[in-house]
């Protein structure tokens, strides 16, 4: 099947030229569309000068919005999402495609502990992954991994639930569990990025738990709304 690359970047010009390059490497046949989110720097023509079709945002959108913008201008029955900070390598996106192969509709690259920024991090992201799986019945091995292969048809059906911030991963992920479209997690290891990271920890924090909980409410509320009443009703009885 065909393969677009969607790389989502705002001033990344330290490591996007890098990114694209490599991919082009790797998948010469595929589509690489870079969506530069309202950079301030040099993105988009680094990108452009390394090959990749690059779509602009007057201003900065999001990372949901720049993922979506990517969506909708690429042709390819498979889309491939990787971070334009340096973290993802496309020579990582081969297992992930080998697995849409087997039938799934979704692979996730799924970070080894080593690959986490920090501690932190590493510790709210196993957090997400426990709240997640309780909520689908499903073992989530990496709720928030931007890395990921998806078949086309499957993902764009899906647009207008994604949120224009960094929690289109959770949203995309719970959808498809809840769906019952198959997905599978492949091991991967993410480099250090280049550059500062533009996730807020305590915002985007919260925004994740909230988007997990408006997932499950729409799929499966009764394991959000049953132990909340079941409590209520205990605390009346006491």
């Amino acid at each position: 099947m065909s393969l677009s690359i969607i790389i989502p970047a705002k001033n990344e010009s330290g490591a996007i030229g890098k990114v694209v390059s490599t991919a082009h490497e790797k998948y010469p046949d595929a589509e690489i569309i870079v969506v530069d989110d309202g950079s301030t720097d040099d993105t988009a023509s680094v990108a452009a000068n390394a090959g990749a079709t690059v779509v602009h945002h007057p201003e900065s959108l999001g990372n949901g919005a720049a993922v979506k913008a990517g969506a909708r201008a690429a042709t390819g029955e498979v889309l491939a999402f990787m971070d334009g900070d340096g973290q993802h390598d496309a020579a990582e996106l081969a297992p992930l495609l080998a697995r849409l192969d087997d039938g799934y509709d979704m692979a996730i690259g799924a970070r080894d502990t080593g690959s986490h920024a920090n501690v932190g991090r590493l510790f709210a992201n196993g957090l997400y992954n426990a709240v997640a799986s309780m909520m689908s019945s499903r073992k989530i091995l990496d709720l928030t991994s931007g890395f990921r292969a998806v078949k086309a048809d499957k993902f764009k059906r899906f647009l207008y639930l994604l949120p224009n911030g960094f929690s289109y991963p959770t949203t995309i992920t719970m959808a498809f569990l809840r769906s019952g479209y198959p997905i599978t997690f492949e091991p991967i290891t993410a480099d250090k990025r280049v550059g500062k990271s533009h996730i807020r920890p305590i915002r985007d924090g919260l925004r994740f738990f909230v988007i997990i909980f408006k997932i499950a409410t729409l799929y499966a509320p009764l394991k959000v709304y049953l132990p909340i009443s079941g409590l209520f009703f205990t605390t009346g009885i006491g």
